[in-house]
């Protein structure tokens, strides 16, 4: 029986399990993302029907939400995940996300509705793009790629499903019932997953035999320092996190507006066909960039990633057609789930391992704290100027300028 077992291991027919940790980590994602970054807009709305509060200022709990994630990332997620394991770690941010929304479900004051976000933002901290990267990356060398890019797909499926199945339940169960229906199947579902899956790798547990590390390579006995100071002014750092922090700003503020945006042009059925379609594309994008990433330069992939997507806003900015504007929301779509996949992945390729999960954490929180206001900037440029022609003419010239940054430093990456 040992023997079968080793052969079917050389044969490759034994199931790795890093796959299973994809697998967990898919649900990790579909959860945080569902709850923690699509759920907001759909809670503010619910609140607001609740208790009458004024709009802008749910807003800005939402936005001070981001904020204290973004923090977190910056300063200690990172650090937990080294310390106590992706198990622990994501344990706590399950139960901190579904505790803050069982609080929000609650709420009798505005001040709690502050109080609530900040319990849910330990759990989107850890539960994001940043924590994706950390789970899936040290189970994968050859094939990361593709195996970060299964992962995140979650993410989209977190829009896709969540969406409209928070929707329903606040419909059938109003809004505290729906809320707290989600905040308890989360660590009901997420819990046990990753304390039976998300377990350490073992010492000479490969993907493939043939499998070599695509991480920066460290001499032998090297144990490089941590300098967040030093990291933070690397040429490598900055044209990996700015061209990405200015790409995710254009993205979510785009995002946010959409709807707004396309639903005066094509009527409101219409325009939530698009915002599908954006969504299908973007699971599509992550699905083909992740089959063909790990054999091209990653800066150029991202480089083209950027392109795409400025040639989805300028066929949005200039059509005047369904046809165009459907047009344009598939290039950009293209491009959305990559702009959360790829950066984890030129890290991993241009940073020792040793310091991906500090690295990868800080270049998710400079994203988020950016992109933080992109809904804001897009808004008020809409405000200033009558219509969304302002707002997509910036958003394709941050992504052209975002496409110039990662691709200038390819030729020092060895």
């Amino acid at each position: 029986m040992q023997a079968q077992s080793e052969i079917g291991r050389r044969s490759g027919t034994a199931l790795y399990h890093g796959w299973l940790v994809v697998a967990a980590a898919f649900l990790v994602a579909m959860f945080g993302f569902g709850l923690g970054f699509y759920g907001p807009g759909i809670y503010l709305v619910g609140l607001q029907d609740r208790h009458g509060w004024p709009a802008a200022e749910l807003s800005s709990a939402v936005t001070v939400y981001y904020l204290l994630g973004a923090t977190l990332l910056f300063f200690w997620v990172g650090h937990w995940f080294d310390r106590y394991g992706t198990r622990a770690v994501v344990a706590i941010g399950a139960a901190a996300l579904g505790g803050g929304l069982i609080l929000l479900s609650s709420v009798a004051e505005r001040w709690q509705v502050y109080a609530a976000f900040a319990i849910m933002s330990l759990g989107w901290a850890v539960m994001s793009g940043a924590a994706i990267n950390i789970i899936v990356a040290p189970w994968f060398d050859k094939r990361r790629g593709l195996a970060i890019s299964w992962a995140m797909n979650g993410a989209s499926a977190g829009g896709v499903v969540f969406a409209p199945l928070l929707s329903f339940l606040i419909a059938r169960f109003g809004f505290a019932g729906a809320v707290d229906i989600a905040a308890a199947a989360m660590p009901a579902i997420v819990l046990p997953v990753a304390l039976l899956v998300l377990r350490p790798k073992r010492l000479g547990e490969h993907d493939a035999p043939d499998s070599a590390p695509a991480d920066r390579p460290t001499a032998a006995g090297a144990n490089p320092e941590w300098r967040i100071g030093a990291v933070l002014r690397s040429r490598g750092f900055v044209t990996i996190s700015l061209p990405f922090a200015l790409g995710l700003t254009a993205q979510v503020g785009f995002l946010t507006h959409q709807m707004a945006f396309l639903a005066p042009v094509m009527g409101a059925v219409m325009a939530g066909w698009a915002i599908s379609l954006t969504t299908f594309a973007a699971i599509l994008g992550r699905i083909v960039t992740g089959f063909v990433v790990d054999r091209l330069d990653r800066r150029l992939v991202a480089g083209a990633n950027f392109i795409v997507q400025a040639l989805g806003t300028a066929m949005l900015a200039l059509g005047t057609t369904q046809t165009a504007l459907y047009a344009g929301c598939a290039l950009f779509g293209l491009g959305v789930g990559n702009m959360t996949s790829l950066p984890g992945l030129i890290v991993q390729q241009e940073f020792p391992r040793e310091h991906f999960a500090r690295a990868i954490s800080l270049v998710v929180a400079i994203n988020q704290f950016s992109f933080a206001f992109g809904p804001s900037l897009v808004g008020q440029l809409q405000q200033a100027s009558g219509s969304y022609a302002a707002a997509l003419c910036l958003c394709l010239a941050i992504q052209l300028v975002a496409a110039l940054i990662i691709v200038s430093q390819r030729r020092s990456v060895a």
